[in-house]
């Protein structure tokens, strides 16, 4: 299956082509620290952090507690995960999957 994205283009191909050529996860800190500011990166962070939680049935006051978020940063990333892409379901999913294999 193939997904038409609303935000493709080339220079965003080129980004995910990139990261996919990372080995580990030192490979990921050094390219990603070069590329973002650490705001952004603990942004993105905090963000699939959120989704996390979400996916637990945590609620918006003890995620916002956690994470530092804020409630509409929340309810963004609850949006997402209900209505958007199926981008955090794919890789909440994996996680899980990689975590189990990892307690075998």
């Amino acid at each position: 299956m193939v997904y038409n994205s609303k935000i493709k283009d080339p220079f965003l191909d080129e980004l995910f082509e990139a990261i996919l050529l990372l080995n580990s996860i030192e490979e990921c800190y050094r390219f990603f620290e070069d590329l973002c500011t650490v705001a952004e990166l603990k942004s993105l962070a905090q963000r699939l952090a959120v989704a996390k939680m979400l996916d637990s049935d945590q609620t918006y006051t003890a995620i916002a507690e956690e994470t530092g978020a804020s409630t509409a940063t929340i309810s963004r990333v609850k949006r997402s995960l209900n209505y958007g892409a199926d981008g955090y379901r794919l890789i909440l999913d994996r996680l899980k999957e990689c975590k189990k294999s990892k307690e075998k």
